[in-house]
């Protein structure tokens, strides 16, 4: 009598599997060892202009002013950069686009090692913003390369966004390590070092490089349909980012824990480092932008409710990790929609457009979270990354109904 076989069971698919495909395409390995490099830097600029400037000049007022001129022009200065990009190439425009940023660096290292006047820190800062966006450029290697594959484009993007959240996490820790440990302006010094090798690392990989493109008819993503939506989205996004951060310190300060806020701060980052990573391996059939921004608007509930019934630095700490969860797939999601919809030849220059959105929703979030935790109370606000979550989602709620109409 035959035996019957127990029916033949299929191992799970494993997480890290598509991620192994995505890295298998060759050169991808180099650029995207390059680009982490000179990713790094981003989140460790700003820390050591802020140590460095309050303790030459004993004012964080000045340090904040100069760091947030360096933000404005970075808002400015982006999209003309990456159009440059899209006109020239990488290679020919990132590399001494970085080397002007890196002389900024120094020359505001050395305007506050020599005591000179204030109006040249701002001066040397500015020049910062030709730094070019490299989590853009990497983005659009991606999609150059993965043009015709859109499921491993998904985990493409998906590991740039983790990639942008692990880096932010690391970069102010880093930062705050080199300036506390050696001399206050080791941080400004060891970031510009990354910098520029890095970005040489990364454009030295032609062979993954998009085709410049010299003329193009294409209309400016400003006017390419489906694009000011998403970018008034990233603004309203930017505010939820800018405001989370300052309430957090504020409530952790009045906790007493100013020190702690860093590392509260960071666990947002590392639950959207950890979400991005799974997005992208489980690639969703449909990814919907409302859907994130919806699950995004009910996560940054989390803290308020934490701070309001808790009143626990610890319970604050678990809501930002389970809140950090959402942040990922929105950003991934829309990234996404954004590549989709602007011209190829002006690719840089649209993920410019998003990081100017960006900036100055963090700036507008920064402006309108501290005024609550000033005028109001730390606790209460937490509703500002609420409000500004929900706001993304009524935008993108009515484009999408307006589409509809159309």
């Amino acid at each position: 009598m035959p035996q019957l076989r127990a029916p033949r069971r299929t191992a799970p698919r494993p997480l890290l599997a598509p991620y192994r495909r995505l890295f298998a395409h060759p050169g991808t390995r180099a650029f995207t060892a390059g680009n982490l490099i000179a990713r790094l830097p981003m989140g460790m600029f700003g820390v050591s202009a802020v140590v460095m400037i309050a303790g030459a000049r004993g004012s964080y007022a000045l340090a904040g002013a100069v760091t947030a001129t360096g933000l404005a022009a970075t808002a400015v200065a982006g999209p003309w950069v990456a159009r440059l990009v899209d006109r020239h190439g990488q290679a020919r425009v990132a590399v001494p686009a970085t080397v002007i940023a890196v002389l900024g660096s120094l020359a505001l290292l050395l305007c506050v090692r020599y005591g000179a006047p204030d109006w040249t820190m701002f001066a040397a800062y500015a020049a910062t913003a030709t730094t070019p966006n490299i989590g853009g450029l990497s983005r659009a290697r991606w999609a150059h390369l993965l043009r015709d594959d859109p499921g491993t484009l998904h985990t493409a993007n998906s590991f740039e966004q983790a990639a942008d959240e692990l880096c932010f996490m690391l970069g102010p820790v880093l930062a705050s390590f080199l300036t506390g440990t050696f001399f206050p302006e080791a941080g400004t010094l060891a970031a510009a070092a990354l910098l520029l090798a890095g970005m040489l690392l990364f454009t030295a990989q032609r062979a993954t490089e998009p085709p410049p493109r010299a003329r193009t008819k294409a209309a400016s993503p400003l006017r390419t349909p489906g694009i000011p939506p998403l970018l008034a989205c990233f603004v309203a996004t930017g505010a939820v980012f800018g405001s989370m951060e300052v309430v957090t310190i504020a409530y952790a300060d009045g906790q007493g824990h100013r020190s702690a806020a860093g590392a509260v701060l960071a666990l947002q980052a590392a639950g959207s480092c950890a979400a991005g990573l799974l997005y992208g391996a489980l690639k969703p059939a449909r990814p919907r932008l409302s859907r994130c921004l919806l699950a995004m608007t009910a996560l940054m509930a989390l803290p308020l409710l934490a701070t309001r019934t808790t009143g626990s630095l610890w319970a604050l700490a678990a809501a930002l990790l389970v809140a950090g969860m959402a942040t990922a797939p929105t950003m991934v999601t829309a990234m996404t929609l954004v590549q989709r919809r602007t011209p190829e030849e002006r690719l840089n220059e649209g993920m410019s457009l998003v990081v100017t959105g960006l900036l100055t929703g963090i700036a507008c979030g920064s402006a309108a979270g501290g005024f609550l935790a000033e005028h109001a109370s730390p606790a209460a606000a937490f509703a500002v990354p609420v409000a500004a979550a929900a706001i993304a989602l009524l935008i993108n709620s009515a484009a999408g109904a307006y589409s509809t109409l159309r």
